[in-house]
């Protein structure tokens, strides 16, 4: 079993306008509502693969209950701790030419909380695999994933990781299975611009001597780098489209690659490639219908 972990999930209130002017008054044209956080976007291009899994994590209010219903109706299987007080938050986006977004902050997670999860995170598997993606509350420290990790690494679990900065420097010790960073966090990590894939593979090397096993670098237009522990490098292309959307392509993308690794690290990187490419070419994440059409670009 595939299990996901968003800490703070959100409603996406995406708002389009013709123009955005500040200080006055804007209509919108159009407007959409979409359920997510980074682990739950992983839940929800895993079940258009046809892959099951369960998105754990955190909710709160008359937010937080909108929010298990609208992950319900999207297929995914969910099994959130609900918190005591607060609400989910909300995250406003507003697409006018370019997009800006503002995101609400998020209930407060207790440690009395934190152990819930911690039991129901003891209740993995041998073999099952376990993805923790995104940002944290500011209630937490930027342990929490390096906990988590050492609280499963006495079971053989397959762990993913996308985060960046500390909240990911804190893991390697555990060896996580897979990374994701993309380029301009893996140029933060190490202060250097990564704008090559060979500075990609340079950089994720650096962080397989810290301990990470397999390197994902998202390169936007670049492409794709994966250096796996074998220290194979491949890298892939951008399927063609036009970019409609960027919210939720990484977690597209690491979706696609927990996918297709049955058939190998090739597959999964073209998989991973069109996943991505089908959310970024769409105005939500991306569908099975326009992963298989992009996957036929890669063959």
């Amino acid at each position: 079993m595939i299990y996901t972990v968003t800490f703070n999930p959100a409603i996406d209130y995406i708002v389009h306008t013709d123009a955005l002017n500040l200080g006055e008054v804007n209509r919108a044209s159009s407007e959409e509502i979409c359920f997510g956080g980074k682990g739950i976007n992983v839940s929800a291009v895993l079940a258009q693969l046809g892959r099951e899994s369960t998105a754990l994590g955190f909710t709160a209010g008359f937010t937080g209950e909108a929010i298990e219903k609208g992950v319900a109706e999207m297929g995914v299987k969910a099994d959130f701790i609900r918190l005591p007080s607060g609400d989910s938050r909300i995250n406003v986006k507003i697409k006018s030419g370019q997009e800006t977004e503002l995101n609400g902050r998020g209930p407060d997670i207790g440690e009395s909380d934190i152990a819930k999860l911690f039991c129901k995170l003891s209740q993995l598997r041998d073999g099952d695999t376990l993805i923790l993606a995104g940002s944290i509350p500011g209630s937490l420290s930027d342990d929490i994933y390096q906990r988590i990790l050492s609280h499963v690494s006495d079971k053989d679990i397959m762990t993913a990781v996308d985060a960046s900065g500390k909240l990911l420097l804190n893991v390697l010790k555990y060896r996580p299975y897979l990374i994701k960073p993309n380029h301009s966090e893996l140029g933060e990590l190490f202060g250097v611009t990564v704008d090559t894939a060979e500075k990609a593979a340079e950089y994720a090397g650096k962080l397989q001597e810290m301990g990470a096993r397999n390197v994902l670098v998202s390169m936007a237009g670049d492409g794709s780098v994966l250096l796996e522990e074998s220290g194979r490098l491949h890298t892939c292309g951008v399927c063609k489209g036009t970019v409609r959307n960027s919210v939720g392509a990484g977690d597209s993308m690491l979706a696609g690659f927990i996918a297709g690794l049955p058939e190998g690290c090739d597959y999964a990187l073209k998989l991973a490639t069109a996943c991505g490419g089908a959310t970024a070419f769409s105005d939500g994440l991306a569908r099975r219908e326009e992963i298989e059409e992009l996957m036929s670009q890669l063959v």
